[in-house]
């Protein structure tokens, strides 16, 4: 089971697995999930207006029309009862208009949801959608809680986020030679905690954004440290010390440390934990230790040979 840290800014939601592991999402509120269901309804009308008509076309040429009205009742019974749930058991928790929208539904737990709750949950939209179909159950229940739930989803266990956009589908390779020869120079034995793993993670997926000098004056505060631990001379680049650090824990097997293996990520969840390439679908990290850079330049600032450093996207 997962535990909910209830320290929440605006709609951000997080949840801490016992392994510490940490998943940030953008829960959808109900005025956002609005334009999906009124996707998902023009769809449901579209499909039972053409499907009653064709049925009472087919069976009006057999001689039979009242057999064309009895099926059309069963598909409007159909599509309205089972349209959502079933695309959202079989989608990974969307519909056509939570696709076109970005939207998922997922367990409470963060987990991807499961038929059973799928298809519950809509089903019990009947209640919220009362009274006259004004949804004025759901729109009550789902202000009082702060996952914006209603009562389906609170029956089910279920969550409706925001997917966050796609940045990254692979691991990023470092090619620069300078950032590959410090690596190099990284001792063997050295060990990377969880913490400065994830802080390497964060600033190499967010350094192409940054200009020269700020990508120096955030990168100072790790690679001072490392830079005089490893004896390495005072002009080496903080930028390409990270970049070196970032190649070794996650890509270069050494004695006592393997390479990091790519997996899936779910969108919005944090890859923390050391050997786990952070840079799956949807991946977003925090590190707080990068992110209290104060407003002075260092003074070492590295040639400016370096300063093109790149990181590329793995092919």
């Amino acid at each position: 089971m997962a535990a909910e840290n209830g320290d929440t800014i605006d709609t951000q939601f997080e949840i801490v697995t016992p392994e510490n592991i940490a998943f940030q999402y953008r829960l959808a509120g109900p005025f956002q999930r609005l334009p999906a269901y009124i996707i998902d309804v023009l769809i449901q009308v579209v499909a039972v207006v053409a499907g009653y008509l064709g049925l009472l076309l087919f069976f009006g040429m057999l001689r039979v029309p009242f057999i064309g009205v009895g099926l059309g009742l069963v598909l409007y019974f159909a599509v309205s009862w089972f349209y959502t749930g079933l695309f959202e058991a079989l989608w990974n928790g969307q519909t056509p208009g939570k696709r076109l929208m970005r939207l998922r539904t997922i367990s409470a737990d963060g987990q991807p949801i499961g038929p059973a709750q799928a298809i519950l949950r809509n089903v019990l939209r009947m209640a919220d959608c009362q009274p006259l179909y004004l949804y004025q159950v759901g729109l009550w229940v789902a202000a009082c809680n702060r996952r914006y739930a209603r009562l389906g989803d609170l029956v089910c266990g279920t969550m409706v986020v925001i997917e966050e956009p796609q940045y990254r589908s692979t691991a990023l390779v470092v090619t620069e030679p300078e950032a590959l020869r410090l690596a190099e120079l990284i001792p063997a034995n050295f060990r990377v905690p969880r913490d400065m793993a994830l802080a390497l993670s964060s600033y190499v997926l967010r350094r192409r954004a940054l200009p020269w000098n700020r990508r120096v004056q955030i990168a100072r505060h790790l690679a001072e440290p490392l830079r005089m631990r490893f004896g390495l001379p005072p002009q080496t680049s903080y930028d390409m010390l990270l970049c070196a650090m970032y190649h070794r824990v996650f890509f270069a097997s050494t004695p006592g440390q393997q390479a990091a293996v790519t997996r899936p990520v779910a969108s919005g969840e944090i890859a923390v934990a050391l050997g786990v390439t952070p840079f799956a679908e949807g991946a977003e990290v925090n590190a707080p230790a990068l992110a209290s850079a104060p407003n002075v330049l260092p003074t070492s600032v590295g040639p400016p040979s370096e300063r093109p450093a790149e990181v590329v996207v793995a092919s």
